[in-house]
Parts: C-alpha cells; sequence; structure tokens
C-alpha cells in the first residue's frame, strides 16, 4: 500500500506541475512554462504524464515554429504511446507526428501518417481525433496541390465537427477551407469560410486561446486583399499580427509580413513591400516553412526547385506561368516552350480545368461549384449546361482504346 500511495503523489506532483507550466504560458511566459515541463519530463516515472507533458511540448513547439524540435517531441511520444499499450494514446501520438511532417512539409509522410491512424481500432476518444486527422490529411494534399481529395478531406473533418459539436475544429477547418478557395480563386468562396470561422470564434470562442481569432482574421485579409479591399484586408492583417506579437507566434508572424507585402505591393508601393518580404522570408527559412518560401522568393529560379522538390504542383504552374511572361519578353524561345509545355502539363496533371467548358480554372476569381466526387466546375457552366454525371470521371474512366 505504502507504494501504491507514493505512486499516487507522484502522478499528484506531475499533473501540478504540467498544470502550472499551463498557466504559465497562457501568461506568455513561454520559456518559463517549457523549463517546467522539461523538468516534469526529466523526473516523472509516469507514462501517462510524460505523454502528457509532451503534448505540451509539441504544442507550444508547433505555435513557436520551431517544427523540428515539435518533431522530436512527437517521435518520444510513440514510445511512451507504445509504453502504455493504449490505442488511444498510440492515435494521438501518430496525429501529432502526422502535424509536425506537415509543418514541416513533408506531405506524404503527413498522408501516410494521418492514414495510419485512421486505420486504428480505438475507442470514443480516437473516434473524436478522426477529424483532426482528416483536417491533416486534406492540408497535406493542398500542399501537394491535390485539390480533388483535399475537399475530401476538408468536407470530412467538417462532418465530424458538426456530429461531435467541435466548434474548435470546425474553425480551423474553414481557414483551411479559405486557404483552399483562395489556391483555385474563388475568392468569394475564400471569404466566407474564414468570416464563419470568426463568428464561431465570437460565439463560442470565449474560454480559446487567441490563436483561433489570429488564424480566422489572417485568412480574411488574404480573401479581401485579393478581392481589391485593401482596407479591409490591412485592418485584419494588422489584428493577426498583434496576437501573433503577443504570442510569440512566429509562423503567423512570417505569414502576415507576407500578406502586409502583397497589400502594399498591390498599392504599388513596391519600397515599402519589399522588406517585408525580406523579413517574411527570413522567418519562413528560419522555422522551415518551404511553402512560404515558394511564395516569398522573387528569384524563379531557387522557387521552382523548391517547388520541385516539395512537389507543389500549384507553386510550380505559378512559376511556369511567370517564367513564360519573362521569356517572352526576352524574345528566348526555346526557353519559352519549355516553360509553356510545364504549364500545360500541371494543369493537365491537376485537372485545373472546367469540364465543362475546358477553361482552366485558377487564372481569375471565379465562382465554383463541386459535385458530390468533389471535382469542381464554373458554377455558371453547371446552371447552364446542367450535368448527368461528372465528365471528368466519365473522361477518366474511359480507356485509351476507345477514346
Amino acid at each position: 500500500m505504502r507504494l501504491f500511495g507514493a505512486k499516487e503523489m507522484g502522478q499528484d506532483q506531475t499533473k501540478q506541475q504540467i498544470e502550472k507550466g499551463l498557466q504559465l504560458y497562457q501568461s506568455n511566459q513561454t520559456e518559463k512554462a517549457l523549463q517546467v515541463w522539461m523538468r516534469v519530463l526529466e523526473k516523472t516515472m509516469d507514462p501517462a504524464g510524460r505523454f502528457r507533458v509532451l503534448g505540451c511540448l509539441i504544442t507550444a513547439h508547433s505555435e513557436m515554429g520551431r517544427y523540428k524540435d515539435m518533431l522530436k517531441f512527437a517521435v518520444v511520444q510513440i514510445d511512451t504511446a507504445r509504453e502504455l499499450e493504449d490505442p488511444d494514446y498510440l492515435m494521438e501520438s501518430y496525429l501529432n507526428l502526422a502535424r509536425s511532417n506537415e509543418k514541416l512539409c513533408e506531405f506524404q509522410k503527413t498522408i501516410s501518417y494521418c492514414k495510419t491512424c485512421l486505420n486504428m481500432q480505438g475507442t470514443t476518444v480516437s473516434l473524436q481525433l478522426n477529424g483532426q486527422v482528416s483536417l491533416s490529411m486534406g492540408n497535406a494534399f493542398l500542399g501537394l496541390s491535390i485539390f480533388q481529395k483535399a475537399l475530401e478531406c476538408f468536407e470530412k473533418a467538417l462532418r465530424y465537427a458538426h456530429n461531435n459539436d467541435d466548434k474548435m475544429l470546425e474553425c480551423r477547418v474553414c481557414c483551411s477551407l479559405g486557404s483552399f478557395y483562395t489556391q483555385i480563386k474563388d475568392y468569394e468562396k475564400a471569404l466566407f469560410f474564414p468570416c464563419k470561422a470568426a463568428e464561431l470564434v465570437n460565439d463560442y470562442g470565449k474560454g480559446w486561446s487567441l490563436k483561433y481569432r489570429a488564424m480566422s482574421q489572417y485568412h480574411m485579409a488574404v480573401a479581401y486583399r485579393k478581392l481589391g479591399h485593401l482596407a479591409d484586408a490591412m485592418e485584419c492583417c494588422e489584428e493577426s499580427m498583434k496576437i501573433a506579437l503577443q504570442h510569440g507566434d512566429r509562423p503567423l508572424q512570417a505569414l502576415c509580413l507576407l500578406c502586409f507585402a502583397d497589400i502594399h505591393r498591390s498599392r504599388a508601393d513596391i519600397q515599402t513591400a519589399f522588406p517585408r518580404y525580406d523579413s517574411s522570408m527570413s522567418i519562413m527559412t528560419e522555422i522551415g516553412n518551404r511553402l512560404g518560401q515558394i511564395q516569398a522568393l522573387e528569384g524563379i529560379e531557387k522557387a521552382e526547385e523548391l517547388a520541385e522538390g516539395l512537389g507543389n504542383k500549384l507553386g510550380l504552374l505559378k512559376l511556369h506561368c511567370l517564367g513564360e511572361g519573362i521569356y517572352r519578353t526576352k524574345g528566348q524561345q526555346r526557353e519559352l516552350r519549355d516553360h509553356v509545355v510545364k504549364f500545360h502539363e500541371c494543369v493537365e496533371e491537376m485537372e485545373l480545368y472546367c469540364g465543362m467548358c475546358g477553361e482552366s480554372i485558377g487564372e481569375k476569381n471565379s465562382q465554383l461549384q463541386a459535385l458530390p466526387c468533389s471535382h469542381f466546375f464554373h458554377l455558371k457552366c453547371l446552371q447552364t449546361n446542367g450535368t448527368r454525371g461528372c465528365p471528368n470521371c466519365r473522361r477518366s474512366s474511359m480507356k485509351p482504346g476507345f477514346v
């Protein structure tokens, strides 16, 4: 009995120290919180306590942009979960491993770890995590410019959020959908979803971290800029940056700096824009956000090399389009031809065209509508022509010999 009592006392002390760290973290005393948690990690003999404190360290390092450290703690957490022999712990640790790789833009690894999570047979707790797994997988597919699968995953995540009445998850999915529609240039939907996220924060987010407000404001700023509402974009971006600075959120600071630069560029104020691109690029490089680097890089050759390494087809598409313009101006026909061919190969591979009118999707702002199969078309084409089935699915099912 004495041994059991000592064990219980150790577990209580571990919980108290973890809570102490959380209070420090929530009051923006991040380094002190990390010191408390690291001491717990070194001293505790309780595997469940170790698992929980590793989760705190993973979240903190994610928000600070220390993605390599985040990954390191996620790997240790997997070992702890195996020691506990509990499927819920194991699924949570694999989700953290997926998220770590997502932050480091290792999208294929993210998808692989997410699939491992979804194949696990856990309890009700695991089922509640499925929405977060679907969101992480959707973000990875979006990073790879595989838009149909990204949309499928985001819609699954939304269903999980609604079924579990998980407003925080719904908020995060809405922000990802904002990014999704920004990339394929339906700017009305790109604004609608982060506005919905902001509503969720206002209605339910009293006890949430301010990062949810900052996240929704940033995505609203991007959409407003794309729509040419530069004053609204600046206001939202300033609000997001203010919270990011308060909380030491380096990844969000980098995104806000990039958005500020784009707003100034839209105003033709290149002198103000350039240092912000430079600052954004520095942070993106420091934290390992290679997708952000593609956005911030001006040098086309280096950006193309990064995009190819990531497998980010939309980034390559934009670079080939930029290259086409540069080489057309210079009259360099061979290079021009190369970029034109690669541009069309990217469009075909991503199915980034309307299967009804044949025009490219993503070249200009246009309203889109997805069918149940998650292929999307111009809304006006669906309204004009209607459809008895998806022309893209029908085309892909045809065998070459019968085309």
